[in-house]
């Protein structure tokens, strides 16, 4: 069987487009629809037709362009069940635990409440690829406007079970301003170090700095690292409750 493709594109001013084709089938879908031109643009290059979109979350930069392109394209739209009532033009309802076939690969589905309620990931195991939305950023993770810190640390904890060569596509550009903030709360992960190093010289020359590994990123990611004790040491919460250092680490690059 053949793999997967993922076709990375920019959007916005810092969205990435992601369109994913099984050769096998035919099917193209759009993870997100941050703007429609640039989709448009790399289904026209690739010689792709639109069959799907999938929607991590209901905020505008990821489900903006649902309605043209399914006018356009006929697609069959595939979204969160419990935030139904926010996706536009939703055909299918996904929940956490489901599973559903795209082509001949599986995709399951995880729900990772805490950006927005009922945000949702998307992974096919088959191919070790995880679409993480706003969720689970490149060492980072998304800001917690409508979800409590308990229910962010839950849902990164489902993406933490994964295996570390799955390849972590997310939806912005963040990177070097999260490894800024990484370095202030866990200065010594020489990991870390090089990561940022590396990040620095990517951006520098135009490249991005996604998607990233798993394994990559719960070595460098503070905020799959509440365990750390260095970490723990830094923001003066040694011995606490995980749930209460993620949530002092996110309340922190709230206002770094």
């Amino acid at each position: 069987m053949a793999k997967l493709e993922v076709h990375q594109f920019p959007c916005l001013n810092d969205n990435y487009g992601y369109l994913l084709h099984d050769s096998e089938s035919g099917l193209t879908a759009a993870i997100d629809t941050p703007e429609i031109a640039p989709i448009e643009a790399a289904l026209a290059a690739k010689n792709w037709k639109l069959t799907h979109i999938f929607n991590t979350h209901h905020h505008a930069d990821h489900s903006g362009g649902n309605l043209a392109l399914k006018e356009k394209w006929q697609c069959t739209i595939i979204g969160s069940a419990p935030d139904a009532d926010r996706i536009p033009g939703i055909d299918i309802r996904v929940a956490d635990g489901d599973e559903f076939n795209f082509g001949n690969h599986r995709v399951r589905v995880f729900d990772v409440s805490g950006h927005t309620i009922g945000h949702i990931a998307f992974y096919c195991p088959d191919d070790d690829i995880l679409f993480s939305g706003d969720a689970l950023f490149s060492l980072g993770c998304g800001r917690l406007f409508e979800g409590t810190p308990a229910q962010m640390w839950t849902s990164l904890q489902k993406l933490m079970d994964l295996p570390d060569d799955t390849l972590v596509y997310c939806a912005h550009e963040y990177t070097q301003a999260n490894a800024r903030f990484a370095l202030s709360v866990e200065p010594d992960n020489a990991d870390l170090q090089a990561r940022a190093a590396e990040i620095d010289r990517l951006r520098a020359e135009g490249k991005p700095t996604v998607p990233s590994s798993l394994g990559l990123e719960k070595a460098t990611n503070p905020f799959l690292r509440p365990a750390s004790p260095a970490l723990q040491r830094t923001i003066d919460m040694e011995g606490r409750d995980l749930t209460e250092v993620f949530a002092e680490t996110r309340s922190r690059k709230d206002t770094f």
